[in-house]
């Protein structure tokens, strides 16, 4: 069971709110590595919130690796460990401490860091997804600036 209350003095969004409660129960390990979670009606019901806000959280969660979707059995909470294993994932974990602590030494934040990373992540997503059509990737200003100036000297 999830518990969730509406923050109605909130800015934030109700989907927002919801993804984010989901993410703080599986981040603290309420909520386990491939723990099913309530059905999108059910959890709609159970929180008195519209069914297309629940899957609004859950299509968001699904899509930044926080759960995964299996049509016909339901939504479980992803286990990264089991897929990779375990000395990888401690391998993984190393890398991405180091990433977050340099970025901390920048003086960056825990939600800027969150944020890069993000962008970051769906920005690599999408050049892989279509690095072969013309005109479909993303490049970042400083990129397509630095390329100018080499292709200038």
């Amino acid at each position: 069971m999830i518990s969730f209350k509406v923050d109605e003095a909130s800015d934030v969004p109700l989907w927002v709110q919801l993804r984010q409660r989901i993410a703080y129960l599986i981040n603290s390990g309420a909520l386990k590595p491939g723990e099913k979670l309530p059905t999108v009606r059910g959890l709609a019901a159970d929180v008195s919130i519209n069914y297309n806000t629940v899957n609004k959280a859950y299509l968001s969660l699904v899509s930044d690796g926080y759960l995964e979707s299996t049509r016909g059995r339901g939504v479980f909470v992803t286990d990264i460990a089991s897929r990779i294993g375990d000395e990888e994932m401690d391998q993984v974990t190393d890398i991405m401490d180091d990433a977050i602590n340099a970025c901390l030494g920048l003086g960056m934040g825990y939600e800027d860091i969150e944020k890069a990373f993000v962008r970051h992540i769906k920005r690599k997503r999408y050049n892989a997804e279509h690095d072969d059509e013309p005109g479909g990737r993303i490049v970042e200003f400083r990129e397509a600036k630095s390329k100018q100036r080499a292709r200038e000297a």
